[in-house]
């Protein structure tokens, strides 16, 4: 597990090859598969990874989520989320 990742504004995220990331009708949830296991995400780290293709950069990411949810979008709250995701790995910097 990586600790302490710098997140960039101009970073684009991308949704760590190792995952395959999906909506789950049966579950109603966005899930993270991977070879070990599922992680069942909460509805806004589901809507955070959905923006996270590498086409974005997390400028852009935030500014999303905020048009789809609002100006209560706390970016400190997304910011953590994604140091976090990227942290494990989740989530990596497309380069």
């Amino acid at each position: 597990m990586l600790e302490n990742v710098p997140i960039r504004l101009s970073d684009r995220p991308e949704i760590n090859p190792l995952f395959l990331f999906r909506w789950e009708e049966k579950e109603q949830a966005f899930l993270l598969l991977y070879p070990e296991g599922i992680i069942k995400l909460n509805d806004s780290a589901g809507h955070i990874l959905k923006l996270c293709t590498g086409e974005r950069s997390f400028e852009e990411v935030i500014s999303e989520l905020k048009t789809m949810f609002g100006p209560e979008a706390a970016e400190d709250d997304i910011y953590n989320f994604m140091e976090t995701a990227i942290g494990k790995g989740w989530v990596r910097v497309k380069t």
